[in-house]
């Protein structure tokens, strides 16, 4: 057990250092700004879109590691897949790092993002790994212009 969970630190802290997709697109359709006033953490998600599919994403910003790393591996993961797909993966990723009681996860669906599950234990750290997920959300939605705030995110969430 200590060998995978040195295995899922070394990923994280690789994407960290050099986080896949960091770049801002200059024919994006959709983007949004999300931050974590609490962390400081601060992105923006660019979206090229192709109809329903993602057909190019990227993200600048800065933050914390498991911030700037789950938006590198969220970015890996959505590329190529449609708006639904998207949904399904996200739903699964928000069961893993955020559920209330431990669920039952879709390990094929998340593939690598499964390295957050250790996430849950740390409710701090759990806005640090959805923010990139929320603000990817927003820019599906067309919700530009608006910042998604890990503060509104949190009253949602009990909410609903």
């Amino acid at each position: 057990m200590l060998e995978l969970r040195e295995l899922y630190q070394e990923l994280i802290l690789d994407h960290n250092k050099n986080p896949r997709n960091y770049h801002a697109l200059d024919h994006a359709d959709h983007e949004a700004e999300g931050f974590n006033p609490l962390c400081g953490d601060r992105i923006k998600v660019f979206l090229q879109m192709d109809g329903d599919k993602i057909k190019e994403i990227g993200f600048q910003g800065s933050g914390c590691a498991i911030s700037k790393a789950s938006t590198s591996m969220m970015t890996a993961a959505v590329k190529g897949k449609t708006k639904q797909e998207t949904e399904e993966i996200f739903n699964q990723f928000h069961l893993l790092v955020a559920g209330k009681t431990i669920e039952t996860f879709d390990q094929n669906l998340l593939g690598k993002l499964a390295v957050f599950s250790g996430v849950r234990e740390f409710p701090v750290r759990v806005k640090c790994a959805t923010l990139a997920w929320h603000t990817l959300r927003a820019a599906l939605k067309g919700e530009e212009g608006k910042t998604v705030s890990t503060e509104i995110i949190s009253t949602e969430w009990e909410a609903g």
